[in-house]
């Protein structure tokens, strides 16, 4: 599906992503992983409630499809990734663990090796993907899932959260980019602590640490949600994308290549509409609308 923006008129920023509602086919409750579109915003939905949401080969599997071709999608501005149930993910299958046991030490360390090495293509997807990927999490968030959320471009969490590496209570080290994130998102001390101790830290925690960037009661969670996602939709599109690009690229480039890319973004945000409409915007004193007509 082409997503474009209508032509401009009254209608508020939200209602021209609103109007492109996507239907899609009907998708059995027992799927693991549940797309939904709602115009330029697309939702995963961690769907195995019964277990916390834990991650198993079938999730897996769906995480890496639905993350790749959302990230081949042009008409994708924003991607939210949520749980179903009571918790937004309490990490991987532990049930699923326990069948391998009866295997020898090799065929485990072969077998692992394996599905984490398949399960990080989802992770990647994630990362790279252009549009911005939002967390939003409640209940457990843990292992995995503490994994998946720090690899999201923002986080928002409800009060009732509570997070955990938890892999050391395993005898396990992370998985899912955790120790390439946390030193980054929270300054390496803080990352040990909380890898090698495991210990269970609220949501308040969290916002201090800067895991995520707000907190809300659970009952506003899916609204604050909807009203980030929102104003990342209804954004200026490339100025978005590249801010993401250029954030996630910072901690690897020198200041000179750091600064040749800025100016290389800057200049082709200036040629876009968007920028024309921000300028005009501004000088009006009203409401920018971005729209879609904009130049790669």
């Amino acid at each position: 599906m082409s997503w474009s923006a209508p032509a401009r008129s009254g209608r508020r920023p939200e209602d021209r992503v609103l109007m492109c509602a996507v239907s899609l086919p009907d998708v059995p409750m027992n799927t693991p992983l549940l797309l939904d579109r709602d115009g330029a915003i697309a939702t995963l939905t961690l769907n195995r409630p019964a277990s916390l949401n834990a991650l198993d080969s079938e999730m897996i599997d769906a995480l890496i499809t639905h993350s790749a071709a959302l990230a081949a999608d042009d008409s994708v501005r924003c991607v939210i990734i949520k749980g179903a149930g009571r918790h937004f993910m309490a990490g991987g299958d532990i049930r699923a663990f326990r069948d391998q046991l009866a295997g020898a030490p090799s065929d485990r360390r072969h077998h692992f090796t394996r599905m984490v090495e398949h399960m990080h293509s989802a992770i990647e997807n994630l990362q790279r993907m252009p549009h911005p990927v939002l967390a939003s999490v409640h209940g457990a968030v843990a292992g995995f899932g503490l994994s998946l959320m720090c690899v999201c471009d923002l986080a928002i969490a409800s009060e009732s959260s509570y997070f955990t590496s938890a892999y050391r209570h395993l005898g396990l080290t992370p998985d899912g980019g955790a120790s390439y994130t946390l030193p980054r998102l929270i300054g390496l001390k803080k990352a040990v602590e909380i890898v090698l101790l495991g210990e269970r830290f609220d949501a308040a925690e969290a916002l201090k640490l800067g895991l995520v960037n707000r907190v809300v009661p659970e009952s506003e969670l899916q609204a604050a949600t909807h009203q980030i996602a929102l104003a990342l939709a209804t954004g200026p599109v490339l100025a978005i994308r590249n801010g993401k690009r250029l954030l996630n690229q910072a901690l690897s480039q020198s200041l000179s290549a750091q600064l040749q890319s800025e100016a290389q973004s800057f200049g082709a945000c200036a040629a876009t509409e968007d920028f024309a409409e921000g300028v005009r915007a501004f000088l009006d004193k009203r409401t920018p609308r971005f729209g879609d007509n904009w130049s790669r």
